[in-house]
């Protein structure tokens, strides 16, 4: 029997918010990258564009601001994505994806903690 392999999906990143209509939004992502599931976004204080958010900048993307929901192709401009902007809402520590500069233990508890002052927890999840 064949194996089949599905790409993550929402339900794989978010395990709880209270209600979708208060802790999600619509922004706009910056061109240049397609963005997975589950990203850990920074917002670009000058454009209010988001993208991954680096380990250090000072553009204000280096702070985590929310967790797409959705994944999104922007390889060739911007395009909008649904996101978790705040909480309370719970995200599966394993299904988010950073910044290539999000390289180590320390700067992963640093977004975790981030996303944390904005109500959106994570958890080691199923």
């Amino acid at each position: 029997m064949p194996v089949l392999t599905q790409p993550p999906t929402t339900g794989d990143v978010l395990k709880y918010e209270v209600n979708p209509n208060y802790t999600r939004e619509t922004v706009t992502l910056l061109g240049g990258t397609a963005y997975p599931v589950g990203s850990v976004l920074g917002r670009i204080t000058a454009s209010g564009a988001h993208t991954l958010s680096p380990d250090t900048g000072s553009d204000g993307s280096e702070t985590a601001s929310a967790v797409l929901l959705y994944a999104v192709d922007a390889t060739l401009a911007d395009a909008v994505g649904i996101v978790a902007a705040r909480g309370p809402a719970i995200v599966s520590r394993d299904a988010l994806a950073y910044d290539g500069s999000v390289d180590d233990s320390d700067k992963i508890a640093a977004k975790i903690a981030q996303l944390a002052d904005l109500g959106i927890i994570v958890r080691d999840t199923a």
